[in-house]
């Protein structure tokens, strides 16, 4: 039996456009069953910006491995490659804002939406086997653990042919030893107003 599932999961793909697609859905039902909902977006935003950067920049090949590890309350997500040569980084991308001043550009801002999203993010040379990019995620603190709640259980009436409940095995609620009888004077529903 397992008492807690695994957290740590890695893929290997060839970083095309039609794989990427693949590796998000991937991504996103993997956090969901770790019950991080709410990196999500953010996770897949990353590792779209991080496959995208390989499938145009990376040389021999495309192949690469899409890892996700959560460790304590940190979620690293990491794409490894076999290109030995490091993405440039200009001050401006280390921050997450554009290199030049079109604010239209469509491309060339792969590295700094990671360092937008991210709460932090690096690259770790790998010497000739390639580089490793990387992210982390601040993952939210777990549900505090439930006290031990009472549990209901069905506990037979003395005098009845309906099940009640009581809140522990053998403990039944409490009954009345008269029933309820009418009340005592009339009471008048609330007028409507048209």
């Amino acid at each position: 039996m397992i008492s807690e599932p695994s957290r740590y999961y890695a893929v290997e793909l060839e970083a095309l456009p039609s794989r990427i697609g693949q590796v998000r859905r991937i991504i996103s039902a993997h956090l969901r069953h770790w019950q991080l909902d709410a990196l999500i977006d953010q996770a897949v935003l990353g590792v779209t910006e991080l496959l995208t950067n390989v499938h145009r920049h990376a040389q021999p090949d495309k192949d690469c491995t899409v890892e996700i590890e959560l460790l304590l309350d940190r979620l690293t997500v990491s794409v490894r490659d076999h290109d030995p040569r490091l993405p440039e980084v200009s001050p401006a991308t280390a921050s997450g804002l554009p290199d030049d001043l079109d604010g239209l550009a469509t491309s060339g801002r792969g590295l700094g939406i990671v360092g937008a999203v991210s709460e932090s993010w690096g690259i770790r040379p790998c010497g000739a086997e390639g580089k490793v990019v990387w992210f982390t995620l601040t993952a939210p603190a777990p549900p505090v653990p439930f006290e031990a709640l009472r549990q209901a259980v069905p506990v037979a009436l003395a005098e009845g042919v309906f099940p009640s409940y009581g809140l522990l095995p053998g403990v039944p609620i409490s009954v009345p030893k008269e029933p309820l009888s009418a009340p005592a004077h009339a009471v008048r529903a609330p007028a409507v107003v048209r």
